[in-house]
């Protein structure tokens, strides 16, 4: 059950990689509280510039869903200097790209751009940091966009609102159950003195980080850092106070049909610990175990459900543990035309009772830890990966250490670690099943 609003193209938030062989930053704060990290990476003239601030959906007042998102929006809608609109469009004249996403823990800013034009995007960014102008002239046009949206991203697509209703339902007190875009009656409710007082509360150098990677140097980008975003003051970071989750105990489940949907689907969720939140030093156990689960054609679930017994069409597992507060791992798949929803469901029942029962092996863990460290080999390719890598991990309570050390972190996985894992969080009391199908035709149609 994601908790994620992208307002581009699908980011490659990647696990982790090695620091010394991969990323290699270099990390300074300005005096205002900003602090900046440099990935030099010099293959191409050009550089991949973000913005990160410590606030998401999660961080809303109640009765407020979507500002988070709906601000995204409106950053884009000029200031004392610069016009409505002008942004992207200054951006898009000097040979860059930019856009914004937002989650359920932070609000993220990118611009991709020749090297010589960095100044130019730091400025623009700078400014609309704290100078942002804001009328009912653009806001109230803007939250009809935002509603259109979530008409189609969410209203018009069946598993979003499957997605949606499940989150709502799972989460008994934590915000996590709020979705990210908002309820459509909340945003209808937004104005421009909640977004203009959001902005205000939010964003400023000390509650945002930077991450520029590219043909730079750590120097040229803290000058420029220090002409550009050292001129905004620093401000008053509000605590990040969250509701907590009580403990669950009964499982849930939910289910829905469609006319719109063309084959069923099946998903679990159990509550799982994040990276910050790990009290029993989880975490890396549990990608580990993902990756034996379902990491491909070689996975467990994908080898005994879809090769070997043909029940399913797909079977995976997942689990991320970049949230700020809890995470979730999960189980999914699609059965295979003449199977049920029922009977691949009781199959992934049966290997979960045998994971649980006998445990995995040395070579599963073995395979599974070289999988995962061969992502980083590769990490340098895209300007994009060490921006969103350490900018997601600083706004969730990770540091550039935790980052770094992700291999050799991933290497140290034992065995029993891995199954210790699997029988503390694969409790089926703290779970949320959903079945989407295909609506059944009524007799004569």
């Amino acid at each position: 059950m994601p908790r994620l609003l992208l307002a581009a193209a699908a980011l490659v938030l990647w696990a982790g990689s090695a620091f010394a062989a991969v990323f290699n930053p270099t990390t300074f704060t300005l005096a205002n509280g900003l602090q900046v990290v440099v990935v030099e990476n010099h293959r191409a003239p050009v550089v991949y510039h973000m913005v990160w601030y410590r606030i998401g959906a999660a961080d809303e007042q109640p009765g407020e869903s979507g500002l988070a998102h709906f601000l995204e929006h409106l950053m884009f809608k000029g200031t004392k200097t610069v016009k409505p609109q002008e942004f992207s469009k200054i951006v898009a004249a000097n040979g860059g790209e930019d856009n914004a996403f937002t989650t359920a823990d932070y609000t993220a800013y990118f611009q991709a751009i020749a090297k010589d034009k960095l100044e130019l995007v730091m400025k623009l960014e700078a400014d609309r940091m704290q100078n942002l102008v804001l009328t009912d002239k653009e806001v109230l046009p803007e939250r009809e966009v935002v509603r259109e949206e979530r008409r189609m991203r969410t209203d018009n697509r069946p598993s979003a609102v499957l997605n949606e209703q499940a989150n709502a339902a799972f989460y008994l007190n934590h915000p996590y159950g709020r979705p990210v875009i908002g309820w459509m009656f909340e945003i209808e409710a937004l104005t421009t003195e909640k977004a203009l007082a959001f902005y205000h509360r939010y964003y400023m150098p000390n509650n945002a980080v930077v991450v520029v990677a590219g043909d730079v140097t750590a120097d040229e980008v803290k000058a420029i850092a220090q002409r550009t975003y050292g001129a905004v003051p620093g401000g008053t970071v509000p605590p990040r106070v969250r509701p907590q989750e009580p403990p669950h105990s009964a499982a849930m489940r939910m289910a829905m049909s469609s006319d719109r949907v063309r084959e069923p689907s099946w998903s679990r969720s159990y509550l799982a610990p994040s990276y910050r939140l790990d009290p029993g030093k989880h975490a890396y156990a549990l990608e580990v175990l993902a990756e034996v689960l379902g990491g491909g054609a070689t996975s467990r679930l994908y080898r005994d459900l879809v090769v070997d017994k043909g029940i399913a069409n797909s079977a995976g597992a997942g689990y991320d543990p970049g949230e700020y507060d809890m995470s979730e791992f999960s189980f999914y798949g699609n059965p295979r035309e003449g199977n049920t929803v029922e009977a691949l469901e009781a199959a992934i029942d049966d290997e979960i009772k045998i994971l649980l029962d006998k445990g995995v092996t040395a070579e599963e863990v073995a395979r599974a830890k070289k999988s995962l460290k061969s992502s980083a080999i590769y990490a340098r390719d895209s300007l994009r990966t060490a921006p969103n890598r350490i900018g997601r991990a600083l706004m969730t309570g990770q540091t550039i250490e935790d980052v770094e050390s992700w291999p050799d972190r991933i290497e140290a996985v034992t065995v029993d670690q891995v199954n210790a894992a699997a029988k503390a969080v694969l409790d089926i009391t703290h779970t949320m099943t959903t079945t989407l199908l295909p609506e059944k035709k009524k007799s004569g149609e």
